[in-house]
């Protein structure tokens, strides 16, 4: 694998609530390597998001909180470099697709005047002409057409599709080394996602920005990722390129993900959910968090006393880790055969 551009070491992220500490996210640790789309997937509350968000600093502290960690970017530290160079990076060298885009737009100024201002904070030397010229062959470039007349349009007479389109025009203004698109298809129909998914690929054309897809979607992941990281109860699970993933998951979690989805290849009178539900993050349970929903554990007292590390299993070409203590049961089962707890 190339230098990364973007490496991410035993990060923890915590919140003050009333009801006690939530360590959102604990000691997670990945690469990003230059031009790759990287797909992080779990369930709500896996700490999927916050784990980008902290990266950029757009947490609240408080009640956030960092402990530890590191995040480096192009040689420097995102957790500790100053406000003022974080945001000279955010919007320029790093840009995030966020989830909602109506309420990342704003409703009383016109699409064009929201991307043409990006461009021109990141590119003193730019004219208001060139700006808006540079906005609508964004526009162009994803797909939203008319794009000499819309640009002058307000967020609300966009549809949701469009407004997701006019965001990554916005993210890919300055032409980013690094893209997070944080649950892009979120709350469209099958139809615009299909289409917001051939939009994110033109972007990576265009920019050749290495991706970081957050999303529930492993339809989605199958589709753009190069590798993928399963996180869990704010822990990485497993780690490998997509294709190991879906061929051969080595955690019983990333099994129960496979299992919950429907598939064509495959007769299925009914889908598996993982039974039960993602454990308190305040008071998470002993030893492995997967443990009160998993078949694998089976009761053994290892699962319930000690966290398992991420660690490499079996031997592979490329790398492949998982956090479970017994990984190389699950060696061949592939996510048909594999269940979870019932």
């Amino acid at each position: 694998m190339a230098q990364p551009i973007l490496e991410i070491r035993d990060l923890t992220v915590e919140f003050d609530t009333e009801d006690g500490v939530v360590r959102a996210v604990t000691g997670v640790s990945y690469d990003l390597a230059p031009g790759e789309v990287l797909g992080i997937v779990g369930e709500s509350g896996s700490g999927k998001s916050v784990s980008m968000l902290s990266v950029l600093g757009l947490i609240p502290k408080p009640p956030g909180r960092i402990p530890s960690g590191h995040a480096t970017f192009e040689g420097e530290d995102l957790l500790t470099m100053s406000s003022s160079r974080l945001r000279d990076l955010r919007g320029g060298r790093i840009a995030m697709i966020f989830q909602d885009p109506m309420t990342s737009l704003n409703p009383v100024l016109t699409i064009g005047d929201q991307i043409s201002e990006a461009i021109l904070v990141h590119n003193s030397g730019t004219s208001d002409d060139d700006a808006r010229k540079r906005t609508v062959e964004l526009l162009e470039l994803v797909g939203v057409p008319f794009a000499e007349r819309r640009v002058d349009q307000y967020p609300h007479e966009f549809s949701g599709g469009m407004r997701q389109r006019a965001m990554i025009a916005m993210a890919i203004a300055n032409d980013p080394a690094v893209l997070i698109a944080d649950e892009p298809t979120t709350a469209l129909d099958v139809t615009i996602q299909a289409q917001i998914v051939e939009v994110l690929k033109a972007a990576q054309r265009e920019t050749h920005a290495a991706i970081v897809l957050i999303t529930h979607d492993l339809g989605l992941v199958a589709e753009l990722a190069d590798r993928v990281v399963v996180m869990y109860a704010g822990r990485v699970v497993e780690l490998a390129d997509v294709f190991t993933i879906f061929n051969e998951p080595r955690h019983p979690y990333t099994i129960g993900l496979m299992n919950s989805l429907a598939r064509l290849d495959a007769d299925l009178d009914r889908l598996e959910p993982i039974p039960g539900q993602p454990p308190s993050l305040i008071t998470p349970p002993p030893g492995c968090a997967f443990h009160p929903r998993c078949a694998i554990s089976q009761g053994r007292a290892i699962c319930r006393t000690e966290v398992p590390p991420l660690k490499a299993v079996g031997v592979q070409e490329a790398p492949h880790d998982s956090a479970c203590h017994f990984a190389d049961e699950l060696a061949n089962l592939g996510a048909a055969r594999a269940g979870t707890a019932s």
